[in-house]
């Protein structure tokens, strides 16, 4: 018997009239969606992973201590059911749900539901690297530590067996937001110890065990993976019964196998057939704006880009609808989203004018023509956006008042890193954020203290007044107040114009008419807990 079914009282006399009528009919056939997704997950443990598909399997199979709406950036309570934070914003203290069960598998049964141990050991295995823990089957998550957060977090301690508290070096708002990301899944401190007694620690991650709304079932490498449906899920079992991932690398096969019906989603298309999926019968096409960022950085470092009107005017030249047709997503004037909270819809810009652009620079005194460079560093992703064409279109409005670029196009890494460290003039990138709040775009692009090599400020740009009320929302814990700041923020980025702010993207998914309660979330990952697939069409 599960746990979902001990919540559900059933009488004795029905319990026998199903039974009869089960033993008289042939049993329903499962209800099994089928995912075509663009490749193989690298790991399923949550620490690890960073590949779309490694990221979907681990919203399936895990939770965390906060968790977001699916389809949006939204933040609700998770494993923890409610939490209060000192007024220093130093001192966060989290309450877990009662009798929250891992996954019983044939390779694991858990001995007692999720407690403050679990959270603890998860934390620890990234902040201390002598934590017997940390080194597990190699693991260490890169995030963690680009964040920063192993230095945010001074202290974890248990108060008793709901009750677990955090202690930070410094008030830092975003912190709920980073406990809602894929890294901070709760693991099984439980299932690590048994599989370091048994001599086989490789196992915490070939076979997972989580909390989430899916138990791993079979995984065959480069073919598909499998899940079934949680029965004593906390949130109450899935509508569906089971789950397979089927990798198919190829967008085009992806399309094919699902206009056949082999599967019910087809991540990522070809933009290309977006069009066409969504005119065939029995498919269509759900896209969300995403915490994505695409936008012409200027390195305001060097001249003529440390003079803002000469930026000003670059950005009245550029042609923005027309990157934004090449490029796909949706047009932006602000640095922060219209998924996010704080995005200010207030701030537009102006069709380009070249004659606008041109009297700007007359006023800089600048000569023409200006050589320079434009770096386009290459997007990641299934069928990921075209920067070099975009490049291009930049190239020629730039042509037309004055400024001779040249597009340069590397590998990715080594693109990024010559950006970062500011060898470049001008570059165009394609960015995405995993966090859900506005600091996550504002702080690593372009706060000062990003402004070092190595790091995402690619303007190289530092501004006192911008860094300050930054610095003020990060701290605060009044979510009005962070609004207010930010979207000051927002007006001395569009005014002092360090970059040129493109689009965001938008993630797009082919899928039958048949699948319903679902839509891919801002961050790009893709929840299957409240989806279901309804009877085909006779």
């Amino acid at each position: 018997m599960s746990f979902g079914s001990l919540l559900r009282p059933w009488p004795l006399v029905a319990a026998l009239a199903a039974g009869l009528t089960a033993a008289a009919a042939p049993a329903a056939p499962a209800k099994t969606l089928v995912y075509c997704a663009a490749g193989s997950p690298e790991s399923f443990d949550p620490q690890r992973v960073h590949s779309g598909t490694g990221l979907d399997v681990a919203r399936a199979l895990y939770d965390r201590l906060i968790d977001t709406v699916p389809g949006t950036a939204e933040l609700r309570p998770g494993l923890a059911e409610s939490w209060t934070v000192t007024p220093d914003g130093l001192t966060w203290e989290f309450k877990l749900r009662r009798q929250v069960q891992f996954h019983s598998t044939p390779y694991f049964t858990p001995t007692r539901p999720v407690d403050a141990d679990d959270v603890i050991f998860t934390f620890e295995r990234m902040t201390k690297a002598d934590n017997p823990a940390h080194p597990l089957s190699g693991s260490h998550d890169d995030s963690f530590e680009a964040m920063g957060l192993a230095g945010l977090i001074r202290r974890i301690e248990r108060v008793d067996d709901r009750t677990v508290r955090f202690v930070l070096n410094r008030p830092y708002a975003p912190f709920l937001a980073d406990l809602a990301m894929d890294f901070s899944a709760i693991l099984s401190k439980d299932y690590a110890d048994t599989m370091v007694k048994a001599g086989t620690p490789e196992k915490f991650d070939r076979r997972p065990i989580g909390t989430g709304p899916f138990v791993f079932e079979r995984y065959e490498k480069d073919t598909d993976l499998r899940v079934r449906a949680n029965d004593g899920y906390w949130r109450g079992r899935p509508r569906l019964d089971g789950l397979v991932f089927a990798i198919v690398p190829d967008s085009g096969g992806r399309a094919a196998r699902l206009a056949a019906g082999d599967c019910q989603i087809a991540t990522a298309p070809d933009p290309r057939s977006l069009a066409e999926l969504a005119a065939t019968p029995g498919l269509a096409v759900v896209s969300q704006a995403t915490l994505n960022l695409r936008y012409l950085a200027y390195n305001t470092r060097k001249p003529p880009f440390d003079n803002r009107l000469v930026r000003q005017a670059l950005n009245r030249a550029i042609d923005k609808a027309a990157l934004v047709a090449a490029l796909g997503g949706r047009p932006t004037a602000t640095p922060v989203p219209p998924a996010l909270w704080s995005h200010d819809g207030t701030i537009a810009d102006p069709p380009a004018n070249p004659e606008a652009a041109r009297a700007l620079l007359a006023e800089t005194g600048l000569t023409l023509p200006v050589k320079t460079d434009i770096w386009a560093i290459p997007a990641r992703g299934a069928d990921p956006p075209d920067l070099n064409a975009a490049a291009k279109l930049i190239q020629a409005d730039l042509a037309a008042v004055g400024f001779d670029a040249t597009v340069i196009t590397q590998d990715r890494g080594a693109a990024l890193d010559l950006c970062q460290d500011g060898q470049h003039q001008m570059c165009l990138v394609d960015w995405t954020a995993d966090q859900a709040d506005p600091d996550a775009f504002l702080s690593p692009l372009l706060s000062c203290t990003a402004d070092q090599p190595g790091r995402d400020n690619i303007a190289k740009w530092c501004n006192k007044a911008f860094d300050d009320l930054v610095a003020r929302a990060r701290a605060s814990s009044d979510r009005t107040e962070r609004q207010a700041l930010y979207q000051r923020a927002q007006k001395i980025v569009h005014d002092e114009a360090p970059l040129f702010l493109i689009a965001n993207g938008t993630v797009s998914d082919g899928i039958s008419t048949r699948l319903v309660n679902y839509r891919p979330g801002p961050t790009g990952r893709r929840d299957f807990r409240d989806a279901d697939l309804t009877d085909p069409v006779p």
